[in-house]
């Protein structure tokens, strides 16, 4: 499975952005799909991820509230509204596909990755 990440760019502080990700085919057994991303000098972290069958939901602390995790099956894409955008939010985005919800926050249990997206927050 590809997965094509879009919709980064440059916004203020305060402002919204939405990221999309989209599958090139979608295979059996890859229900749940997540965001991470990945500041200069640190190590990439989860974001929010989605279990397309449940229709459940998890996000990062420094995110709930703030951002929101979307699917749509028939399109085989997830999307990431995110809203009231601060500095400490400029990273590339990352979105990725796994088969199972457990141990959905670590990155290594991730099969499938978009290229990514940068996203930075001006002050």
């Amino acid at each position: 499975v590809q997965l094509q990440a879009s919709g980064g760019g440059l916004v203020q502080a305060g402002g919204s952005l939405r990221l999309s990700c989209a599958a090139s085919r979608r295979t059996i057994g890859r229900d749940v799909m997540g965001w991470f991303r990945q500041a200069p000098g640190k190590e990439r972290e989860f974001v929010a991820s989605i279990s397309l069958s449940a229709g459940i939901l998890d996000y990062a602390d420094s995110v709930k509230g703030r951002f929101t995790i979307s699917g749509d099956n028939a399109k085989n894409t997830v999307d990431l509204q995110m809203s009231s955008l601060k500095p400490e939010d400029t990273a590339v985005y990352y979105c990725a596909g796994r088969a199972t919800w457990g141990r959905r926050r670590n990155a290594d249990g991730y099969d499938s990755w978009g290229q990514g997206t940068q996203v930075t927050v001006s002050s």
